[in-house]
C-alpha cells in the first residue's frame, strides 16, 4: 500500500476514534449517574465543587480499542504492526481495568503499592512484546529504565488530571506530536495508535468541558492515556541528524512530567510522602495567581503544542542547535519553578 494511503488511514483512525468517543461518552455518563458512580468533593484536595459522574475513561478505552480492531479488518497492517498493537491493547487493557477498579472503590481507592504493581505488570507485557528503550546499553539497564519510564508517564497523566480538560488535552496534543514526528519514518504502530488516541481524547473533551453534561475521565482514562503515550514514545527512531533527537519524548511529555516532578519535590521539601495528595500542582498555583481554569488549560495546551514543535526541531537540527534548545527549555523550567514555588497556597 502506498504511503499516501496510510496517511488516509491515520486520518481515518483519528476521525473514527473521535466519533466513537463523542457518541459513547454521554451514554457512559448516563450509566454512571444511574449507578451512582460519582466523583464527590470528599476532601480539601478535590478541586471540583459538586458530585460529577466519572468513568469517562470507559469511552476513551472503547474508542481506542474499537478503532484499532476496525482497522484490523479494514486493511492489512504492515509486518510487525499487528503484534505491536496487540501488545499495546493487552497492556492498555490491564491498566484500564486497574483504573476502573480504583474509580469504583472511590473515595478511598486503591493504595499506591497496588497501583505500581499492576502498572509494572503492564509494563512487563510491553517489554515482552519488544517495547523498550533502544539507545541505552546494556539491555538489562534499558529494560529497567523502560519500566520506570512507562510507570512514570502512566502516573504523570493521572496526577495532572485535576482540572476539566487538562489531562485529556495534553493526551491529544502529545499523541499528535508523536504522530507528526513518526510520519516521516513510517513507524506504523506508532502512527495508528497515536492517531486513535488523539481522536479518542478529542471526542471526550467537549463532554468534559460541558456545564450541564459534565463527566470526568477518571483514573481508568488518565492512566490509560499515560500508558499508551509511554508506549508509543518507544516506537520510533527520532533522528538521523543528531544523537540528541532520542530525547524528544521528554519534550513532548514535558507538561505532565513537569507537574509530577514539581509536586513530588515540593512534597518532599515539606517532609510529606511524594505519593500522597497535595495542592502543589502547577495548575492550582496558577489558579491561586488569578488565572481561570479555562485559561490555565488553554495555556497548558498551548505550551504542549509549542513543546511538540520544539521536539520536532530537536530531531531536525544539528546536534549543537539541539543542545541549545534543550538548555533553553531547562532554563525556562527553572525560572517557572522558582516563580510557582513562591506562590502561597492554602494548606
Amino acid at each position: 500500500m502506498k504511503t499516501a494511503a496510510y496517511w488516509e488511514l491515520y486520518a481515518g483512525a483519528g476521525v473514527i476514534a473521535a466519533g466513537i468517543s463523542f457518541l459513547l461518552t454521554p451514554a457512559v455518563r448516563f450509566a454512571a449517574a444511574k449507578l451512582g458512580l460519582y466523583d464527590t468533593p470528599s476532601s480539601a484536595l478535590k478541586t471540583h465543587k459538586t458530585a460529577t459522574p466519572a468513568l469517562g475513561g470507559v469511552a476513551l478505552y472503547c474508542a481506542f480499542a474499537a478503532t484499532l480492531v476496525s482497522l484490523r479488518f479494514a486493511t492489512s497492517f504492515p509486518t510487525g504492526t499487528l503484534r505491536s498493537l496487540r501488545g499495546l491493547l493487552i497492556g492498555g487493557t490491564l491498566v484500564f481495568l486497574l483504573g476502573l477498579v480504583d474509580d469504583l472503590k472511590k473515595p478511598r481507592g486503591l493504595g499506591f503499592k497496588t497501583k505500581f504493581a499492576v502498572q509494572a505488570a503492564a509494563a512487563a507485557v510491553l517489554l515482552a512484546f519488544g517495547f523498550r528503550i533502544h539507545f541505552i546499553k546494556p539491555d538489562y539497564v534499558a529494560e529497567a529504565l523502560t519500566l520506570v519510564w512507562i510507570v512514570g508517564i502512566t502516573n504523570a497523566f493521572n496526577i495532572i488530571d485535576i482540572m476539566d480538560g487538562l489531562s485529556a488535552s495534553q493526551a491529544a496534543i502529545s499523541a499528535l506530536a508523536f504522530l507528526f514526528i513518526s510520519l516521516q519514518r513510517n513507524e506504523f504502530y506508532v502512527n495508528f495508535a497515536s492517531a486513535s488516541l488523539a481522536g479518542a481524547a478529542a471526542g471526550f473533551l467537549p463532554w468534559n468541558f460541558s456545564a450541564k453534561r459534565k463527566i470526568f475521565m477518571g483514573d481508568c482514562g488518565s492512566l490509560l492515556a499515560g500508558f499508551l503515550l509511554s508506549a508509543v514514545s518507544l516506537g520510533t527512531h527520532y533522528s538521523k541528524v543528531n544523537n540528541l533527537g532520542v530525547y524528544a519524548p521528554l519534550i513532548i511529555l514535558l507538561v505532565p512530567m513537569y507537574d509530577t516532578l514539581f509536586v513530588m519535590a515540593l512534597r518532599i521539601k515539606k517532609g510529606l510522602s511524594p505519593f500522597l495528595g497535595s495542592n502543589d500542582h502547577f495548575a492550582l498555583r496558577l489558579e491561586r495567581m488569578g488565572y481561570s481554569r479555562r485559561q490555565i488549560v488553554a495555556m497548558a495546551a498551548g505550551a504542549a503544542a509549542v513543546l511538540g514543535i520544539c521536539a520536532f526541531l530537536a530531531t531536525a537540527l544539528s546536534e549543537v542547535w539541539a543542545l541549545c534548545l534543550y538548555l533553553m527549555l531547562a532554563a525556562e523550567i527553572l525560572l517557572l519553578s522558582r516563580a510557582l514555588a513562591r506562590v502561597a497556597m492554602r494548606e
